[in-house]
């Protein structure tokens, strides 16, 4: 696979923290942070699983933050979502993988393909990867995902369970 996705914080931090990072790396062979992400990580401090995540795993790969596009900016996202659509928007095909859901309508507006977190883990059950989504799911809940119920049910319905 040499499938590469730009990433926001958050899926970062939830699977870091909900100690699921490894399922980014069966998504994409590269996962590329924007410079403005990293930053917004490590600002947790260096003792904060996600930033020690991020400078030890090979496979996740900070980037230069691009321009931001009026397009984008219009939107008033936060700069490390608007980094990621950026990045996305300029490299056609390429999938960002945020949870913000007005990141999310960004991306859908300008037909930037995108995944967040809940996907992940349902690709990762749909290939086999983990056996159950539910106890990725909860432990992520755990770690700050935050998920209505009716969105739960409806995405564990996806993956029969």
């Amino acid at each position: 696979m040499d499938k590469l996705a730009v990433i926001n914080a958050s899926p970062l931090i939830f699977l870091s923290h909900g100690n699921q990072i490894e399922l980014l790396r069966h998504f994409a062979s590269r996962i590329l942070v924007p410079e403005a992400v990293a930053e917004e990580i490590q600002m947790k401090g260096q003792q904060d699983i996600t930033v020690r995540t991020l400078a030890n795993t090979s496979w996740l790969e900070v980037i230069p933050s691009v321009p931001i596009p009026d397009v984008i900016l219009e939107w008033g996202l936060g700069s490390g979502e608007s980094s990621v659509l950026a990045f996305a928007y300029q490299n056609p095909g390429m999938e960002a993988i945020v949870d913000d859901l007005a990141a999310r309508k960004c991306a859908s507006y300008l037909k930037i393909p995108v995944r967040g977190t809940l996907g992940i883990v349902l690709i990762a059950k749909r290939r086999g990867i983990i056996p159950k989504a539910r106890p990725v799911i909860e432990s992520l809940i755990r770690s700050g995902l935050y998920l209505s119920s009716s969105i739960l049910d409806e995405a564990l319905k996806r993956v029969n369970e």
